[in-house]
């Protein structure tokens, strides 16, 4: 797990550094008279150098995980100049969100058809500690297990429900949550947090497109279909009642089905109705 690594104002350490140098510069001179040995300017620069081992610059949105001989010591998170234990090793992990879209995949669905399916998944690294030892790649980690769950989610689910209860890829907002909910139980163990994941691309392999194509305007002209005689019925049955209320006409078995018949081919016909005036009886 990540914890935080000790660390002081790199700017504070810096000053002091200086500071330092120049006392013993003044005091080593005064001291003999002369220049100090070059045994003792050797060893105060290697004194430096180790102490500014422990200098570090980290900008926003960015974490330094800090090792020392292998030993996890922890990580800095805060922008700016700091030190921290010297002869130590830093390394760098981006805590920026990223974006990783997924190559178009070839998977069959729930009904045994080859679909076509693509996602994007926004994410982010929450633990530097997790992303940096628990896998060894946490960026490939990561688009290996977005493949894997979109494979799985392609899977689970048909392409279209054809008017079924059953939830199909094409719906969109419920199948984006499961699939983020699944990748976020993946890549947890790398220290990620799966923000957002989208269907980018969903489609039926090229082998079979043009029948299942054939297939959905199909059940698009049935559905119109029923819609309008649905319709159509109210609309009979409406005028029927308004001519019996209000006692229009009074209209016979065979003709009410005449009328009926009539409407219904208005109501549902493809083209506009070419009307025909009797001029004689109803029954002539």
């Amino acid at each position: 797990m990540e914890r935080k690594a000790f660390r002081v104002s790199g700017f504070i350490v810096l000053g002091l550094l200086i500071l330092i140098c120049v006392v013993a510069g003044v005091w080593l001179w005064r001291l003999h008279g002369r220049a100090p040995a070059g045994w003792v300017i050797f060893g105060a620069a290697l004194v430096l150098m180790v102490l500014a081992s422990g200098l570090t610059v980290i900008t926003p949105n960015e974490a330094r995980v800090v090792l020392f001989f292998g030993r996890y010591l922890g990580s800095l998170r805060d922008a700016g100049f700091h030190f921290t234990v010297p002869l130590s090793t830093k390394r760098r992990v981006s805590l920026r969100v990223r974006n990783f879209e997924s190559a178009r995949l070839k998977v069959s669905d729930a009904d045994g058809n080859p679909v076509e399916i693509a996602a994007v998944v926004v994410w982010r690294v929450v633990d530097s500690a997790k992303a940096m030892f628990a896998v060894d790649d946490h960026i490939g980690f990561v688009s290996v297990q977005a493949e894997a769950a979109i494979r799985h989610l392609a899977t689970s689910y048909p392409y279209d429900a054809h008017g079924s209860d059953r939830v199909s890829l094409r719906e969109g907002a419920q199948v984006s949550e499961e699939l983020t909910v699944e990748l976020r139980e993946r890549v947890a163990l790398a220290g990620v947090e799966v923000i957002e994941s989208r269907i980018t691309h969903l489609a039926y392999a090229p082998e079979i497109a043009q029948a299942m194509l054939a297939r959905q305007q199909a059940s698009a002209i049935v559905a119109a279909r029923s819609t309008i005689v649905d319709g159509a019925v109210g609309m009979v049955s409406q005028a029927l009642d308004r001519l019996r209320e209000e006692d229009v006409v009074e209209l016979d078995e065979e003709r009410k089905a005449q009328m009926v018949a009539n409407l219904l081919v208005v109501l549902c016909g493809d083209r506009a109705a070419q009307p025909v005036v009797n001029t004689g009886t109803l029954y002539a």
